[in-house]
């Protein structure tokens, strides 16, 4: 459960009460504390402090003022637009980046959803929720876990590893949570709908339908209205479920690094921005300077 706070400077601040009644209640507070003790980034949900008695376990972490990115998808009184919902995709990719590549150990989330990835005052997209995080050391020669992730953003649920493979393939499991979670935002699809039933997967679904036919799978608000910017929105909308599916390839040494993953997305925003100017410009060529 989280609650709003109010710090006696005024600030508001979340904390997040552990149900120490729940299985796993206690390793799950742990693990975060053990995650984000050291972790800084612009991206990453900052914990202030902790409190832990042997009857009560809470972490105090900044608050989020415009709440679970999943809120916002799926809200029918709020709306992103394709250039905000890349951003989303570019604030979660430059996260896990720094999860994956700038420690000497690195950490896999595991757990990446709509709902772990939180939005601040100025829309900020910040991934929260480490309580199955796995920290990657090389301490370990043999290493096996059953992940409890939330099913359709996990492309198996038991992984069994030696080193030093551990690493190429555990980091991998965040990318197709990754593709998953980049196909959910552009289609407004859950990986868990009802229609996603035997074969069926969102993954599948996407794939039907790409290239040519990628507008049967788009999200239809994004292409509302019709207008000068309806084939820049679509091409953006390919190259994003083109990235998507090379994050979510079967084998998981044939899917692309969140590295990778972080620099297409910068070049499809430019991309994508560009053509907006692109088409700005284009109407104030053609503004009529002689009228009769």
């Amino acid at each position: 459960m989280v609650y709003i706070g109010i710090h006696k400077d005024g600030t508001l601040l979340a904390a997040k009460v552990f149900n120490v009644q729940l299985e796993g209640a206690f390793k799950s507070f742990d693990t975060e504390c053990e995650m984000l003790r050291n972790l800084r980034h612009r991206n990453l949900t900052e914990v202030i402090t902790s409190c832990s008695t042997p009857d009560f376990k809470a972490l105090v972490l900044e608050y989020m003022a415009n709440g679970t990115f999943e809120k916002w998808l799926y809200s029918h009184n709020l709306f992103l637009d394709m250039l905000q919902r890349l951003d989303k995709m570019i604030n979660i990719a430059s996260a896990m980046d720094h999860l994956h590549n700038d420690y000497s150990t690195p950490v896999v989330h595991c757990d990446l959803k709509p709902s772990n990835v939180l939005l601040d005052q100025d829309m900020v997209g910040h991934v929260t929720d480490f309580g199955i995080a796995k920290l990657l050391g090389a301490g370990d020669a043999f290493v096996q876990t059953r992940t409890i992730a939330t099913i359709g953003y996990i492309a198996t649920g038991i992984i069994t590893l030696k080193l030093p493979h551990i690493l190429r393939s555990m980091d991998k499991m965040d990318v197709y949570s990754f593709g998953i979670l980049m196909m959910e935002t552009f289609t407004l699809m859950r990986p868990s709908d009802e229609i996603f039933t035997g074969d069926l997967s969102i993954r599948g679904w996407v794939s039907d339908s790409f290239p040519c036919e990628i507008h049967r799978v788009v999200d239809a608000n994004l292409e509302q209205p019709v207008d000068e910017q309806t084939d820049a929105k679509m091409q953006c909308m390919l190259s994003n479920m083109e990235l998507a599916l090379s994050c979510t390839l079967v084998t998981p040494d044939a899917r692309i690094s969140i590295e990778e993953a972080l620099c297409t997305l910068e070049k499809i925003r430019s991309s994508f921005v560009s053509s907006q100017h692109w088409v700005e410009s284009d109407h104030r060529l053609w503004i009529p300077i002689f009228s009769k």
